[in-house]
């Protein structure tokens, strides 16, 4: 058994886990936080993601105890704490992107991991970002262009957030 400590979704949580135990079971068994989905559980799918650091990893890959002192952040923590959506997820609502709902968890992590890296991505790199991602119910156009929606509403967003800023700095 291996003592962790995790800060999942502005929370500390500290376990004790088997070595062999994932971070996806973890989430999912210990934590209760089932918005992170399993599916393949052997990372090709996406379904599992999330944020590790800011970084979009797959649950279902990763050893619990290799996330210890690491932030995580899982599909239940992206809106605000009033519940006010991420604008990634109110893109996807938005673009029509949401079906099933199985992949969209992932999809909005790796999303959320993209547009991070980078806030204007080509059809390209969203395209790229998508092929470590498994969407049986679309044919992932309204995917492409919630993420293409999510970058602009997150770039205006920015860009009134500092507008708001240079104009304080002149008062």
């Amino acid at each position: 058994m291996e003592k962790i400590t995790l800060f999942v979704n502005g929370r500390v949580r500290r376990l004790e886990v088997p070595k062999n135990r994932t971070l996806l079971r973890v989430l999912r068994e210990d934590l209760h936080l089932t918005g992170t989905k399993a599916g393949c559980e052997t990372g090709d799918c996406g379904s599992c993601k999330v944020l590790v650091d800011g970084e979009a990893v797959n649950s279902c890959t990763l050893p619990a105890f290799r996330a210890d002192g690491k932030t995580i952040t899982t599909i239940e923590g992206v809106a605000a704490s009033d519940g006010t959506l991420h604008p990634v997820q109110r893109a996807f609502i938005e673009a029509g992107a949401v079906q099933c709902g199985f992949c969209t968890p992932g999809m909005i992590i790796a999303t959320i991991a993209l547009l991070n890296r980078n806030p204007d991505p080509s059809e390209d790199e969203i395209r790229s970002m998508l092929d470590g991602q498994v969407c049986r119910c679309t044919g992932y156009v309204k995917i492409v262009d919630a993420i293409r929606q999510a970058s602009a509403l997150l770039r205006s967003s920015h860009k009134d957030d500092m507008d708001t800023c240079e104009k304080a700095q002149l008062i």
